[in-house]
């Protein structure tokens, strides 16, 4: 009975508790805190999953990201502000000094409002490039809304994303049914720089593009950008894995579009993801999924009679060694084992300026567990002394970075710890070269030293003059 109460105590701790790795203080950025009537259900969710949600204008005097040094919030939402100007509280390097100290950024544009100077200098210091006029419809004439934008095509309606690479997870379209789709209403798209931090969650299809109807006729010559080209939905994850979301379009978190019922070009009738996306979306960016985190590593020599001490800073040339990590994985509100993908691989290199071994890191079942997994990797240290790092470097896309180095030493070969020649093969000639030189010189000196002198001959006098 204890024990069943226990559980459901730690069950309803776990529901009502903040799920994000980095913290639960959360700053809503508006125009007009009544906007957030329009958001009711994003933010109900937010709460829902323990953040605690703090509104602002872009204008209020008590706004600050920073108090005594330190962040006073861990995340930021950015609406759709008419005003050109954030003011002194939201500069562009007060925004990536938020950054820089692993605060996470949520922002959303609208094709109906331009956006701040501030924005704008922020997304070029990231790489992320909107249209000169910092506004631009995003229509499609072939993957509409029908009942929503029969005329303007500016509601387009796009299947739910799918992983960008076999070897990344795909978070943001999980528990999509067939016939949901992600409806974006009336959003700006970017042009994302070739910036390996840089990952696009959600782009055009091939046959949208631009389009602004209040300085564009009917035929369009310049284009900022079509097709694919156009990220709607975009992340950039910083070296410290701090995360920043570009959303191109705030309508499509507004309750109007959660859950909404749509019909395509062809007439039929669809649900839309967009509730689901959300929750994914600003999960991701708030750091509740796809969360790494280095459990132990251990390094020790790998020979028969060797000590069993773990992680020594001295190694010698030609040792054994195995080098293990262990790593899981936070998803929502739980850490389990984390599984690298089939199609990717946990290096270790061990190197000294350069690597001199890059080798794969196998699952250990044996040091593996449901909350975490174990990899494991053996090999000969190189026959070079010096200062050498064991270095785990995993860098994916929507996934925080691994990095981890152990620095040891590895000395050369003591005097008594050579072999001995006779245990070389190679060394027999020699040695059997040397016996045979040493037996023929103690031959010769017993020859030498036994042998009588020859004899005087008899009547041989030796005549002097």
């Amino acid at each position: 009975m204890r024990s069943l109460l226990s559980f459901l105590v730690l069950a309803f701790v776990s529901v009502v508790a903040a799920i994000s790795t980095t913290g639960d203080r959360l700053l809503v950025i508006l125009d007009d805190v009544a906007d957030k009537a329009n958001y009711s259900k994003f933010l109900g969710d937010l709460e829902t999953r323990g953040f605690k949600i703090a509104f602002e204008t872009p204008k209020s005097e008590s706004l600050s990201l920073f108090h005594l040094g330190e962040r006073a919030y861990d995340h930021v939402i950015f609406f759709p502000t008419k005003i050109k100007g954030l003011g002194p509280n939201l500069t562009p390097n007060i925004l990536l000094q938020f950054l820089n100290s692993k605060g996470n950024i949520l922002l959303t544009l609208s094709s109906e409002t331009t956006a701040p100077t501030a924005i704008v200098s922020l997304l070029d210091q990231l790489e992320i490039q909107l249209p000169a006029d910092r506004t631009g419809l995003v229509v499609d004439h072939f993957n509409y809304d029908s009942a929503n934008a029969a005329e303007k095509h500016d509601v387009l309606l796009l299947p739910t994303p799918k992983s960008i690479r076999p070897d990344v997870k795909n978070y943001f379209g999980a528990g999509a049914a067939k016939d949901e789709v992600l409806a974006f209403p009336r959003g700006v798209a970017a042009a994302l720089g070739p910036g390996e931090l840089l990952s696009p969650i959600l782009r055009a299809p091939s046959t949208a593009y631009i389009y602004n109807p209040k300085e564009q006729g009917e035929v369009v010559d310049d284009l900022f950008g079509a097709g694919e080209q156009l990220a709607l939905v975009s992340t950039f994850q910083s070296r410290n894995s701090a995360r920043f979301t570009l959303v191109g379009s705030a309508e499509m978190l507004q309750d109007a579009w959660f859950d909404a019922k749509v019909k395509t070009v062809d007439g039929k009738a669809a649900k839309t993801f967009n509730r689901n996306f959300a929750t994914q979306v600003s999960g991701w960016t708030f750091q509740e999924i796809g969360v790494l985190r280095v459990n132990w590593i251990e390094h020790h020599l790998n020979e028969a009679g060797a000590s069993n001490e773990s992680n020594p800073e001295l190694y010698r040339i030609n040792n054994d060694v195995t080098y293990s990590i262990s790593l899981s994985e936070y998803s929502w509100a739980g850490w389990s084992a984390f599984k690298v993908p089939a199609k990717d691989e946990l290096q270790l290199e061990f190197s000294m300026l350069s690597p001199f071994h890059r080798l794969p890191l196998a699952l250990d079942t044996a040091k593996s567990s449901p909350e975490a997994s174990a990899y494991t990797v053996s090999f000969k240290i190189p026959d070079q002394h010096g200062i050498f790092n064991f270095k785990v470097n995993y860098k994916r896309p929507f996934l925080t970075n691994i990095e981890e180095k152990n620095t040891v030493s590895v000395r050369h070969m003591a005097h008594d710890e050579w072999p001995r020649s006779f245990v070389i093969s190679g060394a027999w000639p020699w040695i059997a070269g040397i016996a045979a030189t040493v037996t023929g010189w103690l031959g010769f000196c017993a020859l030498w030293m036994y042998s009588a002198p020859a004899g005087k001959k008899a009547g041989i006098v030796k005549k002097t003059q």
